[in-house]
């Protein structure tokens, strides 16, 4: 095979099917099980694909979870930016924080320094502009003198470890989720937020503005000290978050109702569109925030389309968070049938993955995926079909096809345990239209 270009492909080695050593919501041993692989290096657009298809990443590890067999059902949710509709509690939010960072003797003065037209003082008193609001306080959108009582800025900065933003992880994760120091390393927090596989790239998009793609730290310092991160995957069609941390200083401020708006106005100031909260889990009280940001859309894993999140998707969930998107979709269509109604309104709709993850994924458990019934999958009677011959595979002496590996003609994926079958199913797990695009990265690191 001959050299291909280093950005040619996604690059991934798959680890298997595996049951979960526990369940890191609710604690219960050896329930549910993931897919799990290894990303190598992979463009955004490679990622946007997998998280489209129920796929996300905890650093480098990449997992798709079953939801059929799972205690604690995983669903991809996102919101389309552009439609947002902020709460009272969430406009008071920002508000708040806003008004915190001027001060009261700045927010005097500058109304005098400054004052508004008549018109402009009306559609604030009576509009929400999220985008304006969010950067209301930042110091370099102040007019001066007088001086804000507090300096706050916000840079998006490369996903790179520094003491620094350690520091504001070692916090958060003693005081806000009551972690043991022994728990709690620099490796730990390198491996898990700081080793994106996802490379950096500008995207040009059909509307000519060019934007940024790749993993990233949002930082937000305060009086010129960080004191939150968010860990943002910024994809073609997206802002996807990863994980918000902050330091305990700020904890009256909801920070992470904060953080959460901010992601949301980059996603239309950027022309993302749609922010993605991570999984929702509605069997975990934690995870009920993710919602309360709307309108939201649910992926459906069987189908892998889109469905709008309302009241009556919701209510549908069962006592284990089992959604049956199927039986939802007839119900909503011999409502719209008989009632000749509108489309249901959208109802109100962030973000934590689990990290401790490895465990799971070096689980001696290993199933065979396609007698998982995992939702989404084909079955092995549709992957024989495919030529998986012509996969890349990237090894330390170069490039080759599956196909010429040894004893690859010899093997069925039928038969469990092979190389052949182990191909198969990270195949059938990250899509078989995208078999072209995998890269199979079998290098010793």
């Amino acid at each position: 095979m001959q050299a291909t270009p280093e950005d040619a492909f996604l690059y991934i080695s798959p680890i298997g099917y595996r049951k979960s050593s526990s369940c890191g919501y609710c604690r219960r041993k050896g329930l549910g099980h993931s897919y799990f692989a290894r990303a190598t290096s992979m463009r955004p657009s490679s990622y946007q694909a997998l998280v489209d298809r129920c796929w996300r990443r905890s650093g480098s590890l990449l997992y798709r979870p079953n939801q059929r067999d799972a205690c604690c059902p995983h669903y991809t949710i996102r919101l389309d930016s552009g439609r947002i509709r902020p709460t009272k509690d969430q406009r008071q939010a920002v508000n708040r924080f806003n008004k915190y960072i001027i001060g009261d003797f700045y927010a005097k003065e500058a109304a005098r320094l400054y004052p508004k037209s008549r018109e402009q003082a009306r559609k604030r008193d009576t509009e929400f502009d999220l985008v304006e609001r969010i950067h209301e306080a930042e110091r370099s959108l102040l007019k001066e003198p007088p001086e804000p009582s507090h300096t706050f800025t916000v840079t998006l900065e490369p996903d790179e470890f520094t003491e620094e933003k350690f520091l504001i992880f070692e916090n958060y994760q003693k005081i806000i989720h009551r972690e043991s120091s022994s728990s709690i390393s620099r490796e730990g927090f390198k491996r898990f937020l700081c080793s994106s596989p996802i490379r950096r790239e500008k995207f040009t998009a059909p509307d000519g503005r060019e934007r940024q793609l790749g993993s990233f730290h949002q930082c937000y310092r305060l009086d010129g000290q960080l004191v939150a991160i968010g860990v943002l995957d910024l994809l073609p069609d997206c802002v996807s978050a990863v994980y918000f941390l902050y330091h305990e200083s700020i904890h009256r401020f909801s920070p992470g109702k904060l953080g959460a708006l901010r992601e949301i106005a980059l996603a239309i100031e950027g022309g993302y569109r749609w922010w993605y909260p991570g999984f929702y889990i509605h069997t975990c009280p934690k995870m009920k925030y993710k919602i309360d940001f709307s309108p939201q859309q649910i992926l459906d894993p069987d189908t892998l389309g889109w469905v709008e999140l309302t009241d009556d998707i919701i209510k549908k969930f069962d006592d284990h968070g089992l959604l049956h998107f199927q039986e939802v979709e007839e119900n909503i269509a011999k409502t719209e049938s008989s009632t000749k109604q509108e489309a249901l309104q959208l109802e109100s709709g962030g973000a934590e993955e689990e990290m401790n993850l490895e465990d799971d994924c070096d689980s001696d458990e290993e199933s065979p995926l396609f007698k998982s019934d995992m939702p989404g999958i084909p079955s092995i009677e549709e992957m024989s079909q495919m030529d998986l011959d012509r996969i890349a595979v990237r090894l330390n002496r170069g490039y080759i096809y599956a196909g010429d590996l040894f004893e690859w003609h010899n093997e069925s994926i039928t038969s469990e345990g092979t190389a052949k079958a182990l191909v198969a199913e990270l195949v059938a797990a990250v899509g078989p239209e995208f078999v072209h695009d995998i890269c199979l990265d079998f290098r010793r690191h």
